[in-house]
């Protein structure tokens, strides 16, 4: 008989471990950088990173405010849900964000879609690579975790980038006793995630002892949804119905949130952090493999993809 933990199994000292590392790691950054940036969406890691970060640095409520601005790489299939909550939270902190999107890259010619059903997730790193050069940044901080996939599991913290903005996987510098490498070359950045030793229950523990705000999504709600490849799609104008399909409404949260097209949700009656931990503790698929349609084709994906230049 397998016996699971409870929900405060993570002590406190275990959190407390994880978010003195990603205070130390958002200090390292506005220290070693000339122009970093922080990834952010809206979504639940980048909402902790902002957490953290507002303890590193202090809010306008506290005389402080977050070194480097906000930047969001944004498909325009975003659900409305968490593009106001991220503008909401920007402009509660005083953060600078940026917005730029991938119709925009579209409109320049340097994004063009196979068809126009084509999802344009996999299209955000031409536009995030052209918002590197805009705005010259040398460092980018994101939410990646190394539990969410493979890929994920081979990046190091301060992950190099050459001059075409590609990592390679097999040339990644040493990071023994939390010793960074930060030197660059002139084009090079770093792409820096200070929650790369979280899993998806440190990230929800947090979540519960912290009293973290997110957007309305994670948590459950009905919807409409039709069952494709063992994922629950939801129905709407941009992923609608396709002949001889039935809606079904479901109760349904999701795990992680991104472009329409390309996320699901899973079955779930969790309404608050504390229950999600509980669910957290059973599951048995990764958050990207139970979600994330455009990583199903192949588990080299989202290798490739970050050898592109994506996050």
């Amino acid at each position: 008989m397998t016996h699971h933990p409870r929900p405060d199994h993570l002590s406190n000292a275990h959190l407390d471990a994880l978010e003195e590392e990603t205070i130390f790691i958002l200090r390292e950054v506005a220290a070693a950088f000339e122009r970093p940036t922080l990834l952010f969406s809206g979504g639940k890691d980048s909402l902790v990173m902002l957490k953290c970060a507002e303890k590193a640095f202090g809010t306008p409520a506290t005389g402080g405010k977050i070194p480097y601005p906000l930047l969001m790489i944004d498909t325009g299939h975003n659900f409305h849900e968490v593009t106001d909550f991220r503008d909401a939270r920007a402009k509660e902190l005083g953060a600078d964000l940026i917005v730029r999107s991938v119709e925009d890259s579209m409109a320049r010619g340097t994004v063009r879609l196979a068809h126009p059903g084509e999802s344009r997730n996999v299209h955000q790193s031409v536009t995030l690579l052209e918002a590197i050069e805009e705005f010259r940044f040398d460092a980018l901080i994101g939410g990646a975790r190394r539990d969410e996939e493979k890929a994920r599991a081979k990046e190091r913290i301060f992950s190099h980038r050459d001059s075409f903005g590609q990592w390679q996987p097999k040339d990644q510098r040493p990071e023994l006793w939390t010793l960074f490498n930060t030197k660059l070359q002139p084009g090079e950045h770093f792409r820096v995630f200070p929650i790369s030793n979280w899993t998806e229950l440190d990230v929800w523990q947090y979540i519960a002892r912290e009293n973290i705000a997110l957007p309305s999504l994670y948590y459950t709600h009905q919807r409409e949804v039709v069952e494709r490849k063992g994922l629950l799609v939801p129905v709407t104008e941009l992923t609608p119905l396709k002949p001889g399909e039935v809606a079904e409404l479901r109760d349904v949260r999701f795990r992680t949130v991104g472009d329409i097209t390309c996320t699901c949700p899973v079955e779930s009656l969790a309404a608050t952090p504390d229950q999600i931990v509980l669910e957290t503790l059973a599951a048995d698929v990764s958050e990207r493999g139970a979600t994330r349609m455009d990583d199903k084709t192949s588990e080299a994906s989202m290798e490739k993809r970050k050898k592109d230049g994506y996050f």
